[in-house]
Order: structure tokens, then C-alpha cells, then sequence
């Protein structure tokens, strides 16, 4: 075992995959030399060459579009957008391309690359430095999208990812890059996609999450166990596609559930879990699902901590739903 941050796992697992299999290529912008501008792909360019991890013009269509044309002939790219809200120039290249490509070839081509992008706020950032846009592209059949909570997750979940036939938006919440050490297993690893985990057990009230909303919930379900109240934890990992029979099953543990992420409510992924549960297992539940999310405004410049999901925010919605 290792201890890692966030950002080092994610680093170790590009090194493994590449030392795995010479198909296997890291380009974006400034992730060469320089190692990008968080760090995560430092050193690479070093050890494997600059035929194998390389910086792009900025362009993300074309990163993107370079990344399908090498994943149609063999390789297994890696592209990196440098931060998420950068992403929507290759908007088109992902949901109409890459997405597509499987259906659309009756299952003769798949498309086996990988887009990293740090995502959501937490580094006050800003407005064009930290939103979270999962929902837009969890809206895309034939995209799958992988969000970590933990560096040994961040290690397993990319590695499988990398090995994936299918186009993966790998969304890494920056918030958590530097905040946490974990034990990391050395060497290669896969945490299968499509798989919830149980951050905490617990029997009153359900709580799902994902990302940078993970420890924000398990800091709350602590202070909720202070107050004779235990939670549940699920750490979502994969949004789509989502592991749906684990989900209701989680719900249906406790009848209550409370919802979490630091995108806008509005047509958030939290609002899919709701519908879900209803539609499924309505008879389960003992009170009104609720969300604790980001607000419906662009994300603010000097007021992060106001906007993003906090414990006590969570801490509320369990109190209600539980005493409902």
C-alpha cells in the first residue's frame, strides 16, 4: 500500500496503464512537461516520452476529435480537458460522436478512450473554474460517466475506465485533489464501473452522493449520529450507467432519503434518484425525498461556500426527513 492524495492516484494510475500497454496515450493542454496544471499527469512525459504524453493546441474539439480517431484505430487515448467548464466546444464530439458510435456501426467500432477533466468548486475558482455539468452528459446514451470520491477509487475506477470499450467522461472534483490521504493498493487494479459504495451504514435515513459531497455527507451523518440519527452513506461512483437496483435497494433500507450534489437543483442528476425511487418504490418510502444541492445561478466568484452544499445544509434535510 501507498498513501496518496487524490491527485497522485490518478497520476499512479496513468503510469500503470501506460506501462501496461504502449496504447495507452495522455495528451491535453499543458499536461506534457509541464504536468498539468494540477499535476496529475507530471512526470509522464519523462518516463514514456513525448510521443506518448503530449500538449495539444487549445482546442478541445480537436483533442476531442483526435482522441476518437485514435480510439477507432487501436489506441486507448487518455484526453484531458483542463477544467470541465472548458469541455463545451467538444460538447458535439462527444454526445454526437464518440456516444454514437457503437449504435450507429451496429456494434462492428467501439470507441475506447478516456476524457479526465477536473470538475466543481472548492478552489474559489470561480464562475468559469467550477462547475459541476455531469447532468448534461449523463444525458447520453452510450457515454459512461465516472465520478471518484477517494484516491484508491480515483486509481481503480480510471484503470478501469482506461480498459473500457466504451467512451468514459472521467470527472474528477478538484476540491478533493490535495484534501485527503488514503491507503492506495501499488500496481494494477480495477474497481468495476457501475458499482455503488457504502461509505457508512446505516439504518434511519439513506444518503447519496458523489464526488466532493462525499465527505461534506459523512461529516454530516456523524454530527447526525450525535443526535440518535444513523445514515446511510452511498457514494454513487458511476453515474451512468448507474447501478439503478443497487440505488432503490439503499433507498428502500431506511424509507428516507436525502439527495446530494453541488450542481444547480434544476434538472440535476439528483432529480433522476428522486424519480427513480418514485416510480419504483414509492410504497418503501416514509417521507418526501429531498435534495440538498448547488443553487440555480451561475456558480458565484467570492461566494462559494455559501453556494456549495455544506454539512449543516445536509444535516437539516436529514432531521427533516427522519422526524417526517
Amino acid at each position: 500500500m501507498a498513501t496518496l492524495t487524490m491527485v497522485q492516484a490518478v497520476n499512479d494510475a496513468l503510469k500503470v496503464a501506460m506501462r501496461r500497454d504502449k496504447g495507452v496515450l495522455v495528451f491535453g493542454e499543458d499536461v506534457g512537461p509541464k504536468g498539468g496544471v494540477f499535476l496529475a499527469t507530471e512526470g509522464l512525459t519523462k518516463e514514456f516520452g513525448k510521443e506518448r504524453c503530449f500538449d495539444t493546441p487549445l482546442s478541445e474539439d480537436g483533442i476531442v476529435g483526435a482522441a476518437i480517431g485514435m480510439a477507432l484505430n487501436g489506441l486507448k487515448p487518455v484526453a484531458e480537458i483542463q477544467f470541465q467548464d472548458f469541455i463545451f466546444p467538444a460538447f458535439d464530439q462527444i454526445v454526437s460522436e464518440a456516444a454514437k458510435f457503437r449504435y450507429r456501426s451496429g456494434g462492428q467500432y467501439t470507441v475506447p478512450m478516456v476524457i479526465r477533466t477536473p470538475y466543481g468548486g472548492g478552489i474559489r475558482g470561480g464562475l468559469y473554474h467550477s462547475q459541476s455539468g455531469e447532468a448534461y452528459f449523463c444525458h447520453t446514451p452510450g457515454l459512461k460517466v465516472v465520478i471518484p470520491s477517494t484516491p484508491e477509487d480515483a486509481k481503480g475506477l480510471l484503470l478501469a475506465s482506461i480498459e473500457d470499450p466504451d467512451p468514459v467522461l472521467f470527472m474528477e472534483p478538484k476540491a478533493l485533489y490535495r484534501t485527503t490521504k488514503a491507503d492506495v493498493p501499488e500496481g494494477y487494479y480495477t474497481t468495476p464501473l457501475s458499482t455503488l459504495r457504502t461509505a457508512r451504514t446505516g439504518k434511519d435515513v439513506t444518503v447519496f452522493c458523489y464526488g466532493a459531497m462525499v465527505p461534506v455527507c459523512m461529516k454530516a451523518a456523524e454530527q447526525a449520529a450525535e443526535k440518535g440519527i444513523e445514515c446511510l452513506v452511498v457514494d454513487l461512483r458511476t453515474l451512468l450507467p448507474l447501478d439503478e437496483e443497487g440505488v432503490l435497494e439503499a433507498a428502500k433500507q431506511t424509507g428516507r432519503v436525502v439527495i446530494v450534489h453541488e450542481a444547480p437543483r434544476f434538472c440535476g442528476f439528483g432529480g433522476e434518484i428522486s424519480a427513480m425511487i418514485a416510480e419504483n418504490i414509492i410504497e418503501y418510502m416514509e417521507a418526501p425525498v429531498a435534495r440538498v444541492t448547488g443553487f440555480d445561478t451561475p456558480f458565484p466568484n467570492t461566494l462559494e461556500h455559501h453556494y456549495m452544499p455544506d454539512a449543516r445544509r445536509v444535516l437539516d434535510a436529514i432531521e427533516h426527513v427522519h422526524g417526517y
